[in-house]
């Protein structure tokens, strides 16, 4: 393998995880503007969680 893919492999992995963190977080915020009662209460026990402030 030469240096220039495994630069590659490793720019698409940082990318794929820096996706799939941005996609959790914006479902968890997104989640707390729900009209569904369970919904809000699920994103904003999870904002708690993780120390997000939502008040």
């Amino acid at each position: 393998m030469t240096f220039s893919i495994a630069r590659l492999r490793l720019d698409a992995e940082i990318l794929s995880i820096a996706a799939a963190a941005l996609l959790g977080l914006s479902l968890i915020f997104v989640a707390g503007f729900a009209n569904a009662t369970v919904l809000h209460d699920a994103a904003h026990d999870q904002r708690h969680a993780i120390a997000f402030p939502c008040h």
